[in-house]
């Protein structure tokens, strides 16, 4: 099974948490994990060190790395659920979704990327893009196993 890691900037909200358990529960299709990296000040080459850091640990160049930005590649809800399930099985090394800090991503971490992904054309606080994102890759799962969670 592929692993799936998300590596965010900051702790989750608090508030989130609850919710963010309650999805990361359910999910059976993959395994999914997070890492929080500690946010720099604003300073995103600072965290783009800490970032790379990470997916090395994770499995260095063969991680496939996905960036979460405005500008990135948008999919509704089925859509990102076959382009996801596409890249689970098309390989074994893990599956790593960056969502960077308040300044966005370091230029190192932009040019590691393998993919750039918008949740939407909104700006969402990274905090919730992260809750966000979790939710939509439980979808996915859904939609993959034909669950009416997704109607």
């Amino acid at each position: 099974m592929r692993k799936l890691e998300i590596v965010a900037v900051g702790k989750g909200e608090r508030e989130l948490l609850t919710i963010e358990n309650h999805y990361l529960k359910q999910i059976k299709s993959f395994q999914l994990s997070i890492s929080e990296v500690r946010p720099a000040n604003l300073d995103c080459h600072r965290e783009a060190q800490d970032i790379l850091k990470r997916i090395e640990q994770l499995g260095g160049k063969e991680c496939y790395v996905v960036t979460l930005a405005e500008s990135g590649k948008c999919y509704d809800s089925k859509k990102f659920s076959s382009w996801l399930f596409n890249l689970i099985s098309s390989g074994s090394a893990p599956l790593c979704f960056v969502l960077g800090g308040a300044a966005g991503h370091g230029d190192q971490v932009i040019e590691r990327a393998d993919q750039s992904l918008s949740l939407s054309p909104l700006t969402f606080p990274h905090k919730l893009a992260r809750l966000l994102l979790i939710e939509q890759l439980y979808r996915a799962g859904t939609i993959q196993q034909g669950h009416p969670y997704h109607k």
